[in-house]
């Protein structure tokens, strides 16, 4: 017989009908500013992403507790804890989006909630993955009505696997908060990466030659702020995406590297129309 969800909540003294699921997955995010970023790396924005709902769903929105899922980067639906949920009425100010920057609801856009963390079912936070099913595009449900298979509940949390080298993307902003694992990987290689600014469209090529490699390159961004570069000085560190074009061979030299480097500016015209000077 299979484990369901309710029952997981009935055994916390929950009552299905006073719970709220909602399974938080957002297209449009930033990269490395999706809702399971979010919850795993700044839980204040998540916070403040959950707060934001749509006046759309206030009605169904109005239940005690929320049980909340986020989608993992493998699209698996993980819970990651309940809250207490209190409706607040309109937004009074303009609030930005947590997952994209630079966007915006105005003022009497949006409902706004008081959100609590509860400790109830906290020990299962990040560890047990449920069947959403059918209406995936339903992100909010009613407990009683949509009861949900527990396929899984893992021992300890697991990070999301690395992606490799070439699909990696993140915001500059958000390196120190990478996976420690990540980390590693990405300071035993060399090579050649892209920085981009979605809101000038500008971008700029640069290479990784020292012995950290690609994270000890961008983490010397973030401490001082350009790395000499006059372009890249003029702008905010938090408006940069980071990719990587190439990763150099093991035997490859700083001047090889270089080499590489140059190629790839002259290949994207960095020069002429980017922050490479």
């Amino acid at each position: 017989m299979a484990i369901t969800f309710n029952s997981v909540l009935r055994s916390a003294g929950l009552d299905p009908a006073d719970v709220r699921l909602l399974r938080h997955k957002d297209n449009r995010a930033d990269p490395g500013r999706g809702p399971y970023h979010l919850w795993l790396n700044a839980p204040g924005d998540f916070l403040a992403y959950q707060s934001m709902q749509s006046i759309s769903k206030r009605a169904i929105l109005r239940g005690q507790y929320w049980a909340v899922f986020v989608a993992t980067p493998e699209d698996d639906t993980l819970f990651v804890g309940i809250w207490n949920a209190n409706y607040s009425g309109l937004n009074s100010v303009r609030l930005p989006w947590p997952t994209v920057q630079g966007t915006f609801d105005e003022p009497g856009t949006v409902d706004t909630y008081q959100l609590a963390p509860s400790t109830l079912l906290d020990d299962m936070a990040g560890r047990l993955i449920v069947d959403w099913s059918v209406g995936q595009r339903s992100w909010v449900q009613y407990a009683h009505r949509q009861d949900k298979d527990v396929i899984e509940l893992r021992r300890v949390f697991k990070e999301e696997a690395f992606p490799g080298y070439l699909r990696f993307r993140s915001q500059l902003s958000l390196i120190s908060q990478l996976p420690q694992s990540w980390r590693t990987v990405l300071s035993i290689a060399k090579g050649v990466y892209l920085l981009t600014c979605p809101r000038t469209r500008e971008q700029y090529v640069g290479s990784a030659t020292g012995s950290d490699g690609f994270i000890g390159r961008w983490d010397f961004y973030v401490q001082n702020g350009h790395g000499g570069n006059v372009a890249l000085k003029s702008r905010e560190l938090t408006d940069y995406q980071i990719s990587i074009l190439e990763v150099a061979g093991s035997s490859a030299t700083a001047v090889d590297i270089i080499a590489m480097e140059e190629l790839w500016k002259r290949k994207l015209q960095s020069k002429e129309m980017g922050l490479n000077r």
